[in-house]
């Protein structure tokens, strides 16, 4: 879809205001029009009945919705939910449901495609096209939101911003979109219940404390030195530990909030006590709990998983020296939604000649 028309969702209040007293409109139209558009989520004007007729004509007239589209989803045999969805420009993202027994939790994509090329990462071996606007981002949680409820009864209770691209090279719209998602004129969500991960952009995590956000911080960082650390995330040579290591104590300092640490177990390369020893030094520098996450293959891929064992070796080390640790399992892994895995594979035949629900056997 080709946008001829300013998406209305991108003005601010004042920009809406103003546009109303232009058009001899009352400027508290401004806040009826946004009620509709966040806390409803319409998608057309028609849907607005407490505005008159002339009025959602003249919006019409000016302005358009572009909503992000369900495409296709799947449903894993663990009951997680991988979503394609379209945006107006034909790209497409992917998000995850995750449902738990405690928890309800969406996975969202902050850009199409990703620009870090992690080489464990199949969405960084994606092109980045471009950032989501923040009306793209919020679309993601109201439309899996909607299947969470249909599906298990049950509302999201939070959302991690580790799909698709780099949260903080998209800065301005994931903090808008955590806006909107927060505002008590929008969906009204704790913004402790969000996590935003990062692969360790640090100027931009300094830029967090400074904004003095929120919701949570989880670092992926998947080594515990520079040198293992260079080879599997590239652009570490420029965001390297002693720099990151600053960056988090700046933004603790700032916001109080502890830090989680997402740390991938590769085996045969940073599933070792000694690299335990030295994530256990990392961790003193904020305070900070750690995820050890299993890891997910992807094509081309020259990671595997490492042994049940070592993992508990690693956690156990951990915990000994007072670091909270926790194993992640992965999660839809049959249907490439889990860790890592997003690179819009739910696309590739027999599943694009359809739409709906595909459930593996």
């Amino acid at each position: 879809m080709k946008q001829t028309k300013k998406d209305i969702r991108l003005l601010s209040r004042e920009e809406l205001q103003n546009f109303l007293v232009t058009q001899n409109e009352k400027p508290f139209r401004a806040k009826q029009i946004e009620e509709w558009i966040w806390q409803k989520s319409v998608t057309s004007f028609e849907q607005m009945t407490n505005l008159s007729t002339s009025l959602r004509k003249l919006l019409e007239e000016n302005f358009s919705f572009y909503p992000v589209q369900t495409k296709i989803f799947q449903t894993s045999k663990d009951r997680t939910i991988k979503f394609a969805l379209t945006l107006h420009d034909a790209h497409i993202i992917e998000a995850v449901l995750i449902p738990t027994k405690t928890r309800m939790t969406v996975c969202v994509s902050s850009q199409v495609g990703c620009s870090l090329s992690c080489s464990f990462c199949a969405t960084g071996k994606m092109e980045r096209k471009r950032n989501l606007d923040y009306p793209e981002i919020y679309d993601q949680v109201v439309i899996v939101n909607k299947m969470a409820i249909e599906k298990y009864g049950i509302p999201l209770s939070n959302i991690v911003f580790m799909g698709m691209g780099e949260p903080l090279l998209n800065y301005s719209n994931v903090i808008a979109s955590i806006e909107k998602i927060t505002s008590p004129e929008g969906l009204n969500m704790s913004p402790k219940r969000i996590t935003v991960s990062t692969a360790g952009i640090a100027k931009m995590i300094k830029k967090l404390g400074d904004d003095g956000v929120k919701f949570n911080l989880a670092l992926s960082l998947h080594a515990p030195n520079d040198e293992k650390r260079n080879k599997i995330m590239a652009f570490n040579e420029h965001n390297t530990l002693e720099v990151l290591a600053e960056a988090l104590k700046y933004f603790y300092e700032k916001t109080q909030n502890e830090i989680t640490f997402e740390y991938c177990v590769f085996k045969n390369y940073n599933d070792s006590l000694q690299d335990a020893a030295e994530l256990a030094q990392f961790c003193m520098h904020v305070p900070a709990k750690v995820n050890l996450i299993e890891y997910n293959p992807i094509d081309g891929g020259k990671f595997v998983n490492t042994d049940e064992d070592k993992v508990e070796a690693f956690k156990n080390f951990l915990e000994k020296r007072e670091i909270i640790t926790n194993i992640r399992r992965s999660r839809g892994k049959d249907i490439d939604a889990a860790c890592g895995q997003l690179a819009n594979k739910s696309l590739s035949p027999p599943l694009s000649k359809g739409e709906g629900e595909n459930t593996p056997s």
